[in-house]
Parts: structure tokens; sequence; C-alpha cells
């Protein structure tokens, strides 16, 4: 299973981050990060894009919850590493990242 997860977070990391690069290229706005009011204005742009990003946020918030559980319950260290990678680049490629590494803990 942990090449499984490795792929997969490598998989989550590119996918992603494909638009991400885009839209970085094409504003300026590198990361999402350099233009917050631009950033907050398209996911919050509609309802449905709302509707995304709430669930978004609170599966983060559960994830981070989580995470912090369970790496003390596995041993794993510095965990705060796997957050900073969630809130810079999304959590396709994180949450198989902190499996591949709770696995490996085992």
């Amino acid at each position: 299973m942990k090449l499984i997860y490795l792929i997969l977070s490598i998989i989550g990391f590119i996918a992603p981050n494909i638009f991400v690069a885009i839209e970085s290229v094409e504003t300026g706005n590198v990361l999402l990060w350099l233009d917050p009011a631009a950033t907050i204005n398209g996911m919050f742009g509609n309802r449905i894009a709302t509707a995304f990003i709430v669930d978004l946020l609170v599966v983060v918030f559960i994830f981070f919850f989580w995470t912090y559980h369970e790496a003390k319950r596995q041993g794993i260290k510095n965990v705060w590493v796997i957050w900073v990678l969630t809130m810079l680049f999304g959590m396709a490629g994180t949450f198989p990242l902190f499996l591949y590494l709770r696995e490996k803990a085992k």
C-alpha cells in the first residue's frame, strides 16, 4: 500500500496544481496566495463554488484534527509539515502522503 499511497500523492500534487500554475502565470497570483481578494472572490464566486469550498474547508479542518491525533498515536513527527503543504498545495497530495507516512510508521 505504501507505493500506491506514494503514487497517489504524486498524482494528487500534480493534477490540481496544473491549474494553479496556469492561474499563477496568467494572473500573477502565485499559488493563489499573492492576491487573496481574487482567490476568495474565485472560491466564493457563486453558490456552486461556495458549496464546494465550504465542503473542502470543513474536510481540511477534520483532516488537521485527525492527522494531529493519528500522528501522536503512530509516533509520526513533524505533522505540521503536512499541514503547511496542505495550505500551499491542497489535500489531494497531502492526504495520501500522510497515509504513506502512517503506513511507514507501522
